[in-house]
């Protein structure tokens, strides 16, 4: 009898769960940026093996900030918790735990769904690092697998995938075997805009940035896709940053998103990039709701 399960990745930002869901899909369904807390919202991906499928949910970084759009992306996080067959708590090598690590070692001790610790970037850290480490967590809490990772190196994901299909329950596939993801086409491509953006720009830009695709359109005779998306920051003197001077910010931004989406889509795409205001989105419900948040 196959297996078939949901699996989510926790942790706080940064610490690579984005990296581990496309190396297990093995396509680029969640955008990855060396700036944390990226993901904003719940973003599946879906690896069917011999043995079973597996659905792993990505979630947004656990952090905590008082304002609306980062509660609304803490409880994308916490929500799977309960919902799941599995959960994978991802860490880094660090000598000592985080205020965000402690939250959701206490959120965990109200759920009864198996837990594995990964610590990830093994490859900046000598061995005798880890030990210490493991230590520690096994001590906070009953870990049913604690397994040192590394996402650059592919090191231990053969390893993950096997301890993770042992405590899948037995069920036929949700999914066709051919299926990456359920997320719709525009919601991944308004993610690969607002990607570019947190690579081309610094400081609260990025955070302050939200991307509406308004128009997705396939032409089949001229065998293109025309997309018009529109991206939305809180301040004008944001909206002249993402324009750049004489529009090459904008141009970048669109070349670089363009190229992305055409190797998702295996289609050629013609896109079209407007940028506009909506002051203090952030903290504006109605708004946020307005972007697909809440």
């Amino acid at each position: 009898m196959p297996k078939s399960g949901f699996v989510t990745i926790i942790g706080r930002p940064n610490v690579g769960k984005s990296t581990l869901l496309n190396i297990f899909v093995g396509e680029k369904v969640a955008i990855v940026s060396s700036k944390p807390q990226t993901t904003r919202n719940r973003i599946t991906g879906i690896k069917t093996l011999p043995e079973g499928q597996i659905v792993f949910i990505d979630t947004p970084g656990i952090h905590y900030i008082n304002k609306p759009l980062n509660e609304y992306m803490v409880r994308q996080a916490i929500s799977t918790l309960k919902e799941v067959d599995l959960i994978l708590f991802m860490i880094e090598p660090m000598p000592s735990r985080t205020e965000d690590e402690d939250a959701i070692l206490r959120a965990l001790q109200d759920v009864k769904t198996p837990v594995f610790l990964l610590i990830n970037k093994i490859d900046l850290v000598k061995k005798s690092e880890l030990l210490p480490i493991m230590d520690e967590y096994s001590r906070l809490y009953p870990f049913k697998e604690i397994i040192p990772i590394s996402c650059l190196k592919m090191d231990g994901i053969d390893l993950l995938l096997e301890k993770i299909l042992e405590y899948l329950p037995e069920g036929e596939p949700y999914f066709p075997e051919d299926m990456i993801t359920d997320l719709p086409e525009r919601f991944l491509v308004a993610e690969l805009i607002r990607e570019k953006v947190f690579e081309l720009t610094r400081q609260e830009v990025p955070y302050s940035t939200a991307v509406v695709v308004d128009q997705f359109k396939e032409d089949p005779e001229k065998g293109i896709i025309h997309i018009m998306a529109s991206i939305y920051v809180e301040k004008d003197s944001q909206k002249g940053i993402i324009i750049g001077k004489r529009g090459r910010m904008l141009k970048e931004i669109g070349t670089r998103a363009r190229e992305e989406i055409e190797r998702l889509l295996g289609s050629k795409v013609f896109l079209e990039l407007w940028v506009g205001v909506r002051k203090e989105w952030t903290r504006d419900r109605r708004r946020l709701k307005e972007f697909g948040y809440f």
